[in-house]
C-alpha cells in the first residue's frame, strides 16, 4: 500500500485507511454520524436517511483528504502497517504514536 490517495489527489477509503483514521472520524464526523443513526432508528425505511449517510461520507472523505495533506508521511505509514497487519492495531501503535503526534485529535 504506497498512498491512501489516488492520482487524483481523491482520498482511497480502504479498510486500513478507515481504521488508521476512526478517532479522528469520531471526532470530526460525529454529528453526520448521530444524526445518521437517529433516522436510521426512527425510520426503518432505508431510502429515508439515503442524504444523511451521504453526509457522512462526505465528512468521512473530506477528513481524509485533510488528513493527506497535513501528515501525508505518518498517516501512509500507519495506514500501510495497518493493511500489513490486517488492520490490528496492537502491532501498529509505533506508527499510530507517530500519526497522532503529527496529526493531533482536535
Amino acid at each position: 500500500m504506497a498512498s491512501s490517495v489516488d492520482a487524483a489527489g481523491e482520498p482511497v477509503p480502504t479498510s486500513a485507511v478507515l481504521m488508521s483514521a476512526s478517532k479522528h472520524i469520531a471526532v470530526r464526523c460525529r454529528g453526520e454520524n448521530v444524526a445518521f443513526l437517529k433516522c436510521k432508528k426512527d425510520d426503518p425505511n432505508p431510502e429515508k436517511c439515503l442524504e444523511k449517510g451521504r453526509q457522512v461520507t462526505r465528512c468521512v472523505l473530506s477528513l481524509l483528504k485533510d488528513l493527506h495533506q497535513k501528515c501525508t508521511k505518518e498517516m501512509d505509514a500507519y495506514a500501510g502497517c495497518m493493511y500489513y497487519n490486517t488492520d490490528e492495531f496492537e502491532l501498529c501503535r509505533k506508527e499510530q504514536q507517530q500519526f497522532e503526534k503529527a496529526c493531533p485529535l482536535n
